[in-house]
């Protein structure tokens, strides 16, 4: 069984698994062995089955590569050996944001990007070439043909529209 697998399996650990395999199969399904061949002829078809299977699966992975650069978390993390439970975490990890938070952070940013499409042109311009693109004031009047105060004023205007969108999504005010 060991050299079949072996023959369609480049790894000996997972031809071994394979032969592990074909027995857990052999022992659920012997009551579903009807006698048309030889229980050996029936036992190697479920390993060279197994073993083209994993050979399929283990072609479409990637191996990771190996990396010996030292330890993965940073020792700082832990508690030095002087301390009281010497190796534990000093630092614990940080939490995950959850799905509540990923859904309400992806509202946000529609209501943000509807915002900031519902600007009027000229603002919309300096707002994503301020805040979006990363440029500095001088660079936006430059591309723009802008004065820096008129900048400044397009630029205030449509960081004041997106904030008010923005609170009026996180703390709607009910009509009176």
């Amino acid at each position: 069984m060991l050299a079949l697998a072996r023959a369609r399996l480049e790894s000996r650990a997972v031809a071994e698994e394979v032969v592990q395999e074909a027995w857990l199969v052999v022992l659920r399904d012997l009551d579903r062995f009807d006698g048309r061949s030889s229980l050996r002829t029936w036992v190697l078809g479920i390993v060279l089955n197994l073993a083209r299977s994993r050979a399929r699966a283990e072609r479409r992975s990637v191996p990771l590569p190996f990396d010996d650069g030292g330890p993965v978390v940073d020792r700082a993390r832990f508690l030095p050996p002087d301390a009281r439970w010497p190796g534990h975490w000093a630092l614990g990890p940080l939490p995950w944001p959850g799905p509540e938070e990923a859904l309400l952070a992806a509202e946000t940013r529609d209501v943000m990007l509807g915002a900031i499409i519902a600007l009027p042109p000229a603002q919309r311009e300096v707002l994503v070439l301020r805040d979006v693109e990363g440029l500095d004031a001088a660079e936006a009047c430059n591309i723009l043909g802008l004065t820096d105060t008129n900048q400044r004023v397009l630029l205030h205007r449509a960081r004041s529209r997106v904030r008010a969108a923005i609170e009026q999504h996180v703390h709607p005010v009910e009509p009176r």
